[in-house]
């Protein structure tokens, strides 16, 4: 495995923040949602948000 830079890493903690900030607002207009189908739209992009998340950081493992 290679060695990230620190401009790397910076750029990947970058996108940790935004992909947990996405998740986060996303999971609270689930919360906030009466309408069924939007409300599905909004778990699904809170989920992919998570996996991203998640996916990012394998890359720092």
């Amino acid at each position: 495995m290679s060695v990230l830079t620190t401009k790397e890493l910076q750029a990947l903690s970058d996108q940790l923040d935004f992909e947990k900030v996405l998740h986060c607002k996303y999971m609270a207009a689930v919360q906030e949602c009466q309408d069924g189908a939007l409300k599905n739209q909004f778990q699904g992009l809170a989920d992919q948000h998570r996996q991203n998340y998640a996916d990012l950081l394998g890359y720092l493992k």
